[in-house]
């Protein structure tokens, strides 16, 4: 998938508005069962919401991207303590989110 424009990244927070967060990243960080839980909760749900508890604005920074690169996701955003990732499924007939502009 290629890079994401402003408009699909405007698109996708909109779409996760509603959701709650999946996953919860406390003290210990970026473990490998948290890892592990977000690429599970991507290849589900292929949006989500990860919630960040306690963390400074620039380690939460630093924690997406380094989640985007792993996870191979999008990072569409962050609100607060919260961050929106987005992963397409690799297979059509099983995406659940059509972006537009594709």
């Amino acid at each position: 998938m290629s890079k994401l424009k402003g408009f699909q990244r405007k698109y996708l927070r909109s779409q996760a508005h509603h959701l709650d967060p999946v996953v919860m990243i406390g003290k210990n960080g970026l473990v490998e069962s948290v890892l592990d839980k977000i690429d599970t909760s991507l290849d589900d749900h292929e949006l989500i919401k990860i919630r960040f508890h306690d963390y400074e604005r620039d380690v939460i920074k630093e924690m997406c991207e380094e989640i985007s690169k792993k996870m191979s996701a999008e990072f569409c955003g962050k609100i607060g303590h919260v961050g929106i990732f987005f992963r397409q499924h690799d297979e059509p007939e099983n995406r659940k989110i059509m972006l537009p502009g594709q």
